[in-house]
């Protein structure tokens, strides 16, 4: 085959070239002759085409010979079913339900301030008191007159029964007893409004007002109290996860500023879609029983919405896409000892998680999946495992 190639090639340049020293391409080209530079363009053809041949002659006999042929060297690892959980990553802030500003409910001047900064006090416990202007006699008097409004009524009561005076004087009576009843109990009202009392079990974060000073209704602050063995998160979460992030959900809480983590479950979800940005509150509480947390630290959050107890997860960087937009990796069949054939399949996936990702369709437990070296190998193709994992 090969000499007849040849002899071939030779006639072709001999008649291109008349018998005479064999031109170089420039030389064809320089003469401007149309039949010799189509002649040259043919013995090169000529030349090329029996290159071809017999180099695919080389090769297939290199085939059969070569019992080391070169098998691409691959690692692989067994997907197996584990539990795989997604968390949802936010930011919230710490707060209390039990952080309140104290503000007086009547005028006055600030008499007294019996507690400081710092100070544990209890609920119900007197705090400071307002200058009361004068009610305290006023009240004395008023119940002296109370006291005779119930005299009167009483003595009125007997005589009513024993069908002595008139129904009239009767109602007086007691129409004017319940009036200085009520006129007292309005007073005692006022006056205990000049005791500042602590509405829960706290301390005492700051006194705003000093002892002496002029304070009114909605005017001026007096105390903050704060209780920090009731701690929450708070949090804004997307609409889109209303139907995943539910009340009870597992959630892992990190504060940075302490390097403190935490864990914790959602006890509320609020009901109300905010228009301006699409999201709803989540409530989740937190223990407190260094103190070190506080109102307002900023929290790093990751809720458990999604948990598959049977999931197949491999790395995301194995993971390639056809020109129709189809997701594939490869996996090894029909093994023997390390060397087996790389096979095509195509997988549907899920929820990531990191560096993995969940591979919901396509392979089945067990299967031995190409990790390093699949973005150099083709459907079909023969390839040795050197690591399994």
């Amino acid at each position: 085959m090969k000499k007849t190639v040849s002899i071939l090639t030779l006639s072709v340049v001999l008649f291109a070239c008349g018998g005479d020293k064999e031109k170089t391409v420039e030389e064809v080209i320089a003469s401007s002759n149309l039949t010799e530079i189509r002649a040259k363009k043919e013995a090169i053809s000529a030349l090329h085409t029996s290159y071809e041949q017999q180099l695919e002659l080389l090769n297939a006999k290199i085939t059969t010979l070569d019992t080391n042929k070169k098998i691409v060297l691959v690692s692989s690892f067994s997907a197996k079913e584990e539990v795989f959980n997604h968390y949802l990553e936010l930011q919230g802030n710490v707060s209390t339900n039990n952080l309140v500003v104290i503000m007086p409910e009547v005028p006055g001047i600030l008499t007294s301030v019996f507690v400081k900064e710092g100070q544990q006090v209890s609920k119900g416990q007197q705090l400071a008191k307002i200058d009361d202007a004068g009610m305290a006699p006023q009240l004395a008097q008023m119940k002296i007159q109370a006291e005779l409004a119930k005299t009167t009524f009483e003595r009125q009561q007997r005589l009513w029964e024993q069908k002595i005076g008139s129904e009239m004087q009767f109602l007086q009576a007691r129409s004017n007893y319940e009036a200085q009843e009520k006129a007292v109990k309005q007073v005692e009202e006022q006056i205990a409004k000049t005791e500042v009392i602590a509405p829960f079990s706290g301390t005492i974060d700051e006194v705003i007002t000093e002892q002496g000073n002029m304070v009114s209704p909605g005017m001026n602050q007096l105390f903050r109290i704060i209780n920090l063995n009731e701690m929450h998160i708070e949090t804004a979460v997307p609409e889109r996860h209303i139907a995943t992030v539910t009340k009870g959900k597992n959630v892992e809480v990190e504060i940075p500023v302490l390097g403190k983590k935490i864990q914790a479950k959602v006890v509320q979800v609020g009901s109300f879609i905010n228009p301006a940005n699409r999201t709803f509150k989540v409530e989740i509480p937190i223990s407190n029983e260094s103190k070190m947390i506080k109102p307002n630290l900023t929290a790093k959050i990751r809720i458990n919405d999604y948990t598959n107890e049977k999931a197949l997860l491999i790395p995301q960087s194995i993971i390639s896409e056809n020109a129709n937009g189809d997701e594939y990796l490869y996996i090894i069949e029909k093994k023997v000892k390390n060397v087996g054939v790389a096979k095509r399949i195509i997988i549907k996936t899920g929820q990531t998680e990191g560096d993995l990702i969940e591979v919901l369709s396509g392979i089945k437990n067990g299967a031995e999946v190409i990790l390093e070296g699949s973005r150099s190998i083709k459907d079909g193709q023969e390839v040795k495992v050197i690591t399994q994992k």
